[in-house]
């Protein structure tokens, strides 16, 4: 059972999740930090670098399945036209209503 976006706990998740599934690189960053650092399955990525390839430029999407710790990690099926569709599971730290950080990977 997916769970709608406007449903989600976290205000900062909630945007970050819309921005994303909406394509809307402004929105996007304006939900993280300055400095924001992300990883994938384990490794530190380069925030621009990834998300210009696994979201904006391969049409990602995010449809969640579920939510814990507050709205801070999620486990949802995501899509994009490199890679198809895969179960990941996402965490994410929240500073001041902004993003510091994401971890993504396989779930």
């Amino acid at each position: 059972m997916t769970i709608a976006t406007a449903k989600l706990t976290d205000p900062a998740v909630r945007a970050f999740v819309t921005a994303l599934n909406a394509g809307d690189r402004t929105a996007f960053f304006d939900a993280l930090t300055p400095d924001a650092t992300m990883s994938d399955d384990g490794s530190d990525r380069n925030v621009e670098d990834w998300t210009e390839r696994e979201i904006f430029s391969s049409s990602g999407h995010l449809d969640v399945q579920s939510e814990s710790q507050n709205g801070h990690a999620l486990v949802a099926n995501y899509r994009n036209d490199t890679w198809g569709e895969m179960r990941t599971a996402w965490r994410f730290t929240v500073d001041g209503g902004k993003i510091s950080r994401f971890e993504t990977g396989q779930a």
